[in-house]
């Protein structure tokens, strides 16, 4: 059974809305269009997939220019209400 709180909409930030847009998503969903552009924009890590590099939009959001995919959704959700 899956967790309802995960499928609770939530307002992305401004920074996180330049990537997934503005109208609130489950985080499911947030985590899925994050992925979706960080494969479309290739900020994989070429040596370690599980890390990802920073474009200017991703950089607002990790404050840094790579984490690891495990480090992300904590990231992201500081930027989720």
């Amino acid at each position: 059974m899956a967790n309802p709180s995960f499928m609770k909409p939530l307002t992305p930030s401004a920074d996180l809305a330049a990537i997934v847009g503005s109208t609130p998503l489950p985080r499911t969903e947030v985590v899925k269009k994050l992925w979706a552009y960080i494969k479309a924009n290739n900020l994989q890590d070429k040596a370690n997939k599980r890390n990802i590099n920073a474009d200017a939009k991703l950089l607002k959001i990790f404050g840094k220019n790579q984490v690891n995919m495990f480090e992300m959704t904590g990231l992201v959700s500081k930027h989720l209400k």
